[in-house]
């Protein structure tokens, strides 16, 4: 023999027997999205345009104008209009997190590029950036600040239809 005692494992009795059922649940009550890009996108309140100043007509140096619309029954489209320049990206995956967080994932055709973006919902109904990052880890946000300057992300607000 090797040393090991080998005891036959006994069914769970009590509040034992529910371990495994609250880890599972409470694991899965981090990502709080079930449903399609555009549902948690809906739920969440992201659906429409953003602005930093929806006064202002969209501007490469004063802010971009983002509209995020469904197309279809389950697909959220970003368009990004920055006065001199458009482009649209595909919003691929979306889950609200435990703390309220809209956590994106969004392809960038012309970028060729998919990258992850968390906003946050801020008191006012504004939101803004928390992080920005390409799939390999390169972040142009981090903890709500853009990295080349180290100043806050500006908050958004949404623009009349």
């Amino acid at each position: 023999m090797n040393g090991f005692v080998v005891r036959p494992v006994r069914a769970l009795r009590g509040s034992a027997a529910l371990l495994p059922a609250t880890l599972f649940f409470t694991l899965a009550a981090g990502g709080v999205s079930a449903g399609t890009v555009a549902e948690t996108a809906i739920r969440w309140g992201l659906i429409g345009r953003w602005s930093i100043d929806c006064r202002i007509a969209a501007d490469h140096d004063r802010g971009a104008v983002l509209s995020y619309q469904v197309v279809g029954r389950s697909k959220v489209v970003l368009h990004r209009d920055f006065g001199d320049s458009e482009d649209q990206a595909d919003v691929i995956a979306a889950q609200i997190s435990g703390d309220n967080l809209l956590d994106l994932r969004i392809y960038f055709p012309l970028l060729k590029q998919t990258r992850e973006l968390g906003l946050q919902r801020l008191p006012d109904g504004g939101i803004r950036a928390i992080y920005n990052r390409t799939r390999n880890g390169a972040y142009s946000i981090m903890d709500g600040r853009i990295t080349a300057s180290g100043e806050p992300t500006p908050p958004q607000f949404r623009c009349g239809q």
